[in-house]
């Protein structure tokens, strides 16, 4: 910088050691303004100009003009350190790197060197800087939500982690990533502004209903539920001098928290756990548990989500909010290590809808299905499907639906020319993503069509697995629609649509629920060929026309250019499935104009032949005993044909704000 700082001599001679140079130390140096009578006025400007007349930019910033601009942000104001997942590359980095995605920066030294040689010996992914992006939300919007936003959110957060697993799933093992890719699709989310329910507020929150479950933390702070990633105890300063209140709690068991009653919960304070480099100690009267203690004089709402083992993936938790509470006591005592902890008991308030409560029934009918109020059969398959499917019918008399016979697949009556019939895949233990000599990933594009739980990562026109003709072992995690039902299903009588299905088990968007087994035909005679004159209500057809819709991540959202890849179907031949008198769990599923299921064409080869099959997978979060539903569709032209159009018409009682008001 020219001149030096003031206050400071610098000797011209350098090389004379014997001069005591007259410098101050850093801390002593204040910024020196000049007065009126000395020179112009002082200008605070950026660093990157523009400077007024008389001014000069400085070291570093005196490039060339192009770079006095001002930086550019995109247009939602926030700075994106995002990076497009289509960018990835291999380099040297160590896996805690790789869990943030980011280099660590370090000081020269010799010392740094060695130790960076030591860690460089995995692998991570890598990204590149990603152009603007229009989250499609207002600044209102990111403030205050409804439940189409919410939905909104939670389905591209989860679109996005799906393919982020997909990608990471195809890296090879040695190479040292921590596949965590909640959080990397989380913080994508972020920051691009792709969230809401940002201001925090006391008790409920817009758009977020009781009973709704969420299978990582991240999605909580995006829908605005619980704002702290990793603390169970969220609050804020309240406008009352200042004083901490607590908004909302996670219980996930962490600690110690338990009561036999639903509508409490004892809830231990935060901290003193013990960890890897320390013991445990007494916890303190500080931040969550100091709000935890206002919030109790206090008397305001707060917010509790519950978190449990996922019933289908062990591995994982679920969490379900269970709606408001008041802090009713508090205290201290040992704990499980011998520390002083802080317990608070927490009472939900009246009225509410169940949530906590329904999860413990759904633990005792599994424990004895006869504890079920309305059971009519303990296992409707009669042993067909490994996992038993209640009947059910807590309204009226009825004791049970019209007689058919179980199947767990497709019944082909003949075989049909659908696809062209190729050899099985050539692996001979289990088909690993990322493989490239694997038939059956190439014939799916090079992406292998599951995430490592089985969830399905994107729709395509047409999925292939690997069948009985391939070589691979019977559990390859590319034969998902194979392994029959994996979630506790109820076939239940409805108020008013006659039989539903619905699930025990909360269920992740991508899921595979069941397969639409019955009798295939390759037309739509599947009408003509009841021979008792009615209309066969148990019939799918593949050839109808469905409402679009996008499931799958946003290219924009990561930086990619837009991507004409189509999610529709793309069936070689139409088909028609009757499942009247021979069928499964598929037939009881009800229409809806907003279906939470949607239908996805599997082909494998058997006996020499390629087959096709009818898919159902889960198309966003489904809470337990909530109804699974698809949309049935609207017949085309060749299917109603001498037959009377409106006939087969009947009133929708889905109860959608989007209902359609008829279905066939």
């Amino acid at each position: 910088m020219e001149g030096g700082l003031s206050g400071n001599t610098v000797v011209p001679n350098s090389n004379d050691k014997s001069t005591v140079l007259d410098v101050k130390p850093l801390r002593m140096l204040i910024p020196q303004f000049p007065d009126t009578s000395e020179g112009p006025p002082f200008v605070c400007v950026p660093p990157n100009g523009p400077f007024p007349s008389g001014f000069s930019p400085f070291f570093p910033f005196s490039g060339p003009q192009g770079s006095q601009s001002t930086p550019d942000l995109n247009q939602n104001g926030l700075i994106s350190t995002i990076l497009p997942i289509r960018s990835f590359r291999v380099e040297n980095a160590s896996p805690m790197d790789a869990a943030h995605g980011t280099h660590k920066q370090k000081s020269v030294a010799s010392s740094s060197v060695k130790k960076k040689a030591k860690v460089d010996k995995g692998s991570k992914l890598s990204f590149t800087t990603p152009i603007n992006f229009d989250p499609g939300i207002s600044l209102s919007e990111r403030d205050d939500g409804n439940m189409e936003l919410v939905e909104n959110v939670l389905s591209r957060f989860d679109a996005l982690r799906r393919k982020l697993s997909q990608m990471e799933d195809a890296v090879e093992l040695h190479s040292g990533i921590i596949k965590r890719s909640d959080l990397k699709a989380g913080n994508m989310m972020m920051s691009k502004g792709v969230r809401t329910n940002m201001k925090k507020r006391i008790g409920a929150v817009p758009g977020v209903e009781i009973g709704d479950i969420f299978f990582f933390r991240m999605e909580l702070c995006l829908v605005g539920l619980h704002a702290q990633s990793m603390a169970g105890i969220d609050y804020i300063k309240g406008e009352l001098e200042g004083e901490l209140v607590a908004l909302s709690i996670v219980s996930s068991g962490g600690y110690d928290n338990d009561a036999e009653d639903p509508d409490i919960l004892i809830y231990s304070g935060q901290g003193g756990n013990a960890g890897r480099d320390k013991e445990a100690s007494d916890q303190k009267l500080e931040r969550g548990n100091l709000a935890l203690k206002k919030s109790l004089h206090r008397g305001n709402e707060v917010r509790v989500i519950r978190g449990f083992k996922d019933a289908i993936f062990q591995a994982s938790k679920v969490y379900v909010y269970d709606g408001l509470y008041k802090i009713q006591e508090s205290w201290m005592e040992k704990g499980k290590s011998g520390c002083n902890t802080f317990k608070y008991k927490l009472v939900r308030i009246p009225g509410q809808t169940g949530a906590f409560a329904t999860w413990k029934s759904i633990l005792k009918w599994k424990e004895g299905v006869s504890s079920r109020v309305g059971i009519i059969l303990p296992d409707l398959t009669s042993g067909a499907e490994s996992t038993p499917v209640a009947l059910v019918n807590e309204v009226d008399d009825e004791k049970g639906p019209a007689c058919f016979t179980y199947l767990a697949t497709a019944k082909y009556l003949k075989s049909f020319d659908l696809v062209q019939t190729t050899l099985g895949c050539n692996c001979h233990d289990a088909c690993r993503p990322g493989n490239s000599n694997c038939s059956c990933i190439k014939k799916n594009g090079g992406d292998f069509p599951y995430i490592a739980n089985g969830v399905l990562a994107c729709r395509k026109p047409l999925i292939y697995e690997c069948g009985p003709s391939c070589p691979c072992i019977r559990n390859c995690k590319n034969r998902v629609s194979q392994g029959g039902l994996k979630f506790h299903l109820e076939v239940f009588k409805t108020s008013d649509r006659g039989w539903g299905l619905r699930s025990w088990d909360s269920i992740r968007a991508g899921a595979f629920i069941c397969e639409y087994a019955g009798e295939v035909f390759d037309s739509d005679k599947a009408r003509q060929d009841d021979g008792d004159g009615e209309i066969n209500e148990y019939i799918f057809y593949t050839n109808r026309l469905y409402e679009p819709f996008k499931w799958n991540y946003e290219p924009e959202s990561v930086g990619e250019a837009s991507s004409d890849a189509t999610e529709d179907y793309d069936i070689p031949s139409p088909l028609t499935i009757s499942a009247k008198n021979n069928g499964n769990v598929a037939r009881f599923m009800n229409h809806s104009c907003t279906p939470n299921v949607f239908w996805q064409p599997i082909v494998y080869e058997h006996n020499n032949g390629a087959y096709l099959h009818i898919c159902f997978f889960a198309k966003k979060r489904i809470p337990p005993m909530t109804e699974l539903t698809y949309d049935y569709g609207t017949p085309c032209q060749n299917e109603t044909e001498g037959d009377n159009t409106t006939s087969g018409r009947k009133v929708c009682l889905c109860g959608s704000p989007k209902c359609r008001g008829f279905f066939y």
